[in-house]
């Protein structure tokens, strides 16, 4: 299995806090000076999802890996940022000016590049493009796909709602109803099932396709999340990127016995200060990981290709346990199906 480098926890949620909120028509030049004095020729171009850089999720995470590497290794990076509601020529344009500005690799943040990356990438055959969800490019030879096993994560988290519910009701806010989120969905269901058979599951997205805006909507969050608790739901696990602080907002305005769960990084030290007490667990997906690997291996001269797959076995999936005293009575039991799912002895289907 490919060795993947492993960053902690801690440090990478560190970063995320630190992280500015970056306007949504921004671009950021950085030059070619790491922190650890190493440089390097190697100019990366990442290309960010809706949410950019600040979104304490999903965005953010793939910005950890790109500030570690960059403080590695010394490499130059131009970051681009994205808007809501835009085209795929809006995202084609993006990568374009990254290839044609000599930046190689290119990394586009979200399954939501692979059309625009399609095309790009026939046309800068010389420059190694990543996508990070997506895997229908495999066959593109300049194109790296960084993929997850979502649906193990988000196993173990529902395993975690389904005993910490008091009611036998949790609820899955989902961002955008795409086959990527569904395997969170799909995820979240069995583990919970697994720990009560009776769990009853409310599933809401906060937007379709083509409408992305589901990742940046809080306020679609909290009223989404709001219904779900004046419907018994105790327990909700926001899969929404930045849309999750919402989901925060109207976990704690409900009170004590209410637990929302976090995505992608650890939402318990990136959250808002007065919400974060509420933050059971987060469902980790370490793009940070993926992003630095990728980097590393351009800098190496052996660039990553075809798909790389992160999973429980090598940690690219996990869940977090900052809120110590929240979740210790539930790790032993998440811990067992885990090694269960490394192991083989329990299948996670991502089919909802």
């Amino acid at each position: 299995m490919r060795r993947v480098t492993k960053l902690v926890a801690v440090a990478a949620a560190a970063t995320f806090a630190l992280a500015a909120c970056g306007d949504s028509d921004s671009d950021t030049d950085t030059d070619a000076g790491g922190g650890g004095g190493a440089t390097s020729d190697v100019k990366v171009g990442l290309a960010y999802d809706v949410g950019g850089r600040g979104d304490q999720s999903f965005n953010d995470s793939a910005a950890t890996g790109l500030d570690k590497a960059k403080d590695e290794f010394g490499v130059e990076v131009k970051e681009l940022e994205a808007t809501n509601g835009e085209t795929d020529a809006a995202r084609e344009e993006r990568l374009r000016l990254l290839a044609d500005g000599g930046f190689n690799p290119v990394i586009g943040v979200g399954f939501a590049y692979a059309t625009s990356m399609a095309k790009v990438a026939e046309e800068f055959p010389d420059t190694q493009f990543a996508i990070i969800d997506d895997e229908t490019l495999k066959d593109v030879p300049n194109v790296t796909s960084l993929v997850f096993a979502e649906e193990q994560g988000s196993y173990l988290v529902g395993a975690i709602a389904a005993e910490a519910s008091k009611k036998g009701n949790v609820g899955f806010v989902g961002g955008v109803n795409t086959p990527l989120l569904q395997k969170f969905e799909a995820g979240f269901k069995q583990g919970a099932a697994a720990v009560n058979k009776d769990i009853e599951v409310q599933v809401k997205y906060l937007s379709q396709p083509p409408d992305f805006s589901g990742f940046a909507a809080p306020d679609k969050g909290e009223t989404t999340a709001q219904g779900m608790l004046d419907a018994g739901a105790d327990v909700i696990y926001a899969a929404a990127g930045g849309s999750g602080g919402g989901v925060f907002k109207a976990v704690k305005a409900a009170g004590e016995g209410n637990w929302a769960i976090g995505v992608d990084s650890d939402q318990y030290l990136t959250a808002e200060a007065d919400v974060k007490d509420v933050i059971l667990t987060s469902m980790l997906k370490r793009v940070d990981t993926a992003v630095y690997d990728f980097v590393k291996s351009s800098v190496d001269g052996s660039v990553l290709t075809g798909v790389q797959r992160f999973d429980l076995s090598d940690e690219g999936v996990a869940y977090s346990v900052s809120n110590e005293a929240a979740i210790e009575p539930f790790t032993a039991k998440a811990d067992e199906l885990k090694e269960q799912i490394i192991s083989g002895d329990v299948k996670v289907s991502a089919k909802p």
